[in-house]
């Protein structure tokens, strides 16, 4: 079989050879993804998926596409291209899951500047981890080697996820009530939004902003670089278990925005400040930053990744749960008769 080569394109910085040697050192991990109803032959021009409708009399696909942001330089800066993926597969299956659904696929997004079938590897990788966690196929993606439009050194990240669930398992939030807790599943730092304050408050990338910092036990970079924390398999877990009536996930625009997303109008959701379990990071942020705390909890997660809304009888068995299910999870506040979203008292 002849192999596809063009010297002029080559000439034009795209070297097509390139993306037959990425494709051949990501085959391994795509593998490590297959779940049943996954047929992915990688290369083909779409990726393939039984769906499986036992048990749905109305099935409904939910849909989610996210990216992983200015959280990339520091995988620039760092070098440390392998986790990554995990970041762009948990910012989309986290969004589904906030409907009841289970994710089923996952496609990724690689352009880049120059490409190098190792770095292309490494960040498929992290792709494919982020899907083992989260119980979805990886069955396609695409790669696109595009010079003078990205820096040679540097790409973007973003990912699509469909997932399922009967009609009937939807979330309901009608059903709220005042009084109803707010079960908090712990973050694993700041995850993947904010990146752009956190550049500008730790001058990432200027002199000396790596150090290593006691109260972190770690650098500054590898723990701004700490994967995003994937909830599916736990809540899924927790959603079998008893009704859970809404889940939030905490992402860019923090409590603030998030959380009301998913609560029944006329509710708020009521939170003592000294329940939230903040992460160091955080309060690193906010000293050397200055910045205001309605601005951090309307910013970032603060050490919470995800939010569930049961009713108050079921609050322990949910936190029970959850820890059966590796989450440390707490009780965050509850529901209260109000128009403000968000009170934190």
């Amino acid at each position: 079989m002849s192999i596809s080569k063009s010297d002029s394109y080559a000439a034009a910085g795209v070297d097509v050879t390139a993306g037959y040697s990425a494709v051949k050192l990501m085959k391994e991990h795509v593998a490590r993804t297959m779940t049943a109803g996954a047929d992915c032959d990688i290369g083909g021009f779409g990726g393939l998926f039984e769906l499986d409708m036992t048990g749905m009399t109305r099935p409904v696909l939910v849909s989610g596409t996210d990216g992983v942001g200015t959280k990339l330089k520091l995988a620039f800066l760092l070098d440390k291209h392998d986790t990554v993926g995990i970041d762009c597969v948990a910012m989309c299956v986290n969004d589904v899951l906030c409907a009841g659904a289970k994710p089923l696929l996952f496609l990724d997004y690689i352009a880049c500047g120059k490409l190098v079938p190792e770095k292309i590897a490494q960040i498929v990788s992290g792709v494919a981890d982020g899907c083992v966690q989260a119980g979805a196929a990886l069955v396609g993606g695409e790669t696109a080697e595009m010079p003078g439009f990205y820096p040679v050194d540097e790409y973007d990240l973003a990912g699509f996820t469909v997932g399922a669930v009967d009609r009937s398992k939807l979330l309901d939030k009608s059903v709220m009530k005042a009084g109803d807790a707010i079960i908090a599943l712990p973050s694993t730092g700041v995850h993947s939004n904010g990146f752009s304050l956190v550049r500008k408050v730790f001058n990432i990338g200027g002199e000396n902003w790596n150090p290593y910092v006691a109260e972190l036990g770690m650098t500054l970079g590898e723990s701004l670089l700490t994967p995003t924390k994937i909830y599916v398999k736990p809540m899924l877990a927790l959603m079998e278990e008893l009704t859970v009536k809404g889940v939030a996930h905490i992402t860019g625009g923090g409590f603030y925005e998030n959380i009301p997303r998913c609560l029944k109008k006329g509710l708020s959701a009521k939170i003592e400040k000294s329940a939230v379990r903040t992460l160091p990071i955080f309060h690193l942020l906010q000293q050397q930053g200055g910045i205001p705390e309605r601005d951090m909890f309307n910013t970032f997660n603060m050490g919470v990744g995800m939010t569930a809304v049961v009713a108050p009888e079921d609050a322990d068995r949910a936190v029970a749960t959850l820890k059966a299910n590796g989450i440390d999870a707490y009780v965050l506040g509850e529901l209260t008769e109000s128009e403000e979203g968000v009170i934190l008292c």
